[in-house]
């Protein structure tokens, strides 16, 4: 069952002119319930002007600092974000769901894993928790990051980054590459493209030694160097990643819209969640499983109804569904019958959805 803890905010503070840190001060009665590990995220609600807004934001803080600390960049006329910039103070309390979500590897000690990580902008929150986490965990881990940011001024944890690189010296190399700024290295002014990825590959990456790849950042930077690194030999099932969603391609547009003319009124729907079960018949006024079971009175995870957080991941284990958009399951997940049910429309005539699995 969706459940929010009330949590109180110990420390705010702005990390950049347009992005602010939140410290919450989770009690020690709910510290067995708040782990988490590195890449995962807290789904954050708040009553802003009558309204209930939720987002997911990325634990930047890492499993061993028994803290949980988030970053919220302001976007333009984001409701939440302003908010939280503007409004939020240290004192206040939070509504906030337990940790979850799949980004990221489990920690291996007694392996020498050499890991890379892509991020642009406040991209750089979830793969920060897992640089350090394997950094301090794995001790023969090595990481490389490749970090696009507009400005010098604008790259979020740049001074936290730096202390980590003399930390663990020699095992934390940091490429930083700015849009807004030009610099005398050409190799490191403006976004990733073939001739910087040929260069990087060439001298920095060693493709056959690389164990892991972590990239997050706008769809657009995640897709093409996910692309290069699998035509430059990397197998596809060492790139992870995380999206920023710009825009919906052609192909999603397309599947939308065909999936909009899908007829599901009077579908049999039950959803298990808590270890008990709720049932309903979709009617017209809604066209995905979490809406519908919402509008039916169910109370179900969910945060951006955008199909890229995965808080309202659930198991079809009966029936068939088909998804609009997918931005944050992998293939293997989809493999195993897990959908998002914001993007989820019925194509039979009873569906059953596992949100405990």
């Amino acid at each position: 069952m969706a459940k929010f803890h009330t949590i109180k905010i110990k420390d705010i503070y702005k990390e950049t002119d347009d992005c602010s840190v939140i410290t919450f001060d989770v009690p020690t009665e709910l510290s067995k319930d708040f782990a988490f590990r590195q890449g995962q995220h807290l789904t954050l609600k708040a009553d802003i002007n009558g309204e209930d807004i939720r987002r997911s934001y990325s634990l930047c803080s890492s499993p061993l600092d028994n803290e949980w600390r988030v970053a919220v960049k302001l976007i333009p006329e984001g409701k939440f974000s302003s908010f939280v910039n503007s409004t939020l103070k240290t004192g206040d309390l939070m509504e906030v769901m337990v940790p979850s979500g799949t980004f990221g590897v489990d920690i291996q000690p007694e392996k020498s894993k050499n890991y890379l990580f892509f991020a642009a902008g406040s991209g750089i929150t979830p793969v920060l928790s897992m640089i350090k986490a394997h950094l301090a965990s794995e001790p023969n881990a090595t990481c490389k990051l490749f970090y696009v940011n507009r400005t010098a001024k604008s790259i979020i944890f740049k001074e936290e980054l730096e202390q980590l690189r003399n930390t663990y010296f020699g095992r934390l190399e940091i490429y930083y590459f700015l849009t807004k700024e030009r610099r005398d290295i050409e190799l490191f002014n403006g976004r990733f493209d073939d001739e910087k990825m040929e260069v990087l590959t060439k001298t920095f990456i060693d493709i056959p030694d690389t164990s892991e790849v972590f990239l997050c950042g706008p769809e657009d930077m995640v897709n093409y160097v996910s692309s290069y690194l699998v035509q430059a030999g990397l197998p596809k099932e060492l790139i992870h990643f995380e999206l920023f969603v710009t825009g919906l391609s052609e192909e999603d547009k397309a599947r939308a819209e065909r999936l909009a003319q899908q007829n599901v009124e009077g579908v049999e729907v039950t959803i298990v969640d808590g270890g008990k079960e709720f049932q309903f018949t979709m009617t017209k006024d809604y066209d995905n499983i979490l809406d519908a079971a919402l509008g039916a009175g169910a109370d179900l995870p969910f945060a951006c109804k955008g199909g890229v957080c995965s808080t309202c991941k659930c198991q079809v284990v009966e029936g068939s569904v088909e998804m609009k958009i997918n931005y944050a399951l992998e293939d293997k997940e989809v493999a195993q019958n897990f959908v998002l049910s914001c993007q989820s429309v019925p194509t039979s005539e009873k569906v059953k959805v596992d949100f405990d699995v």
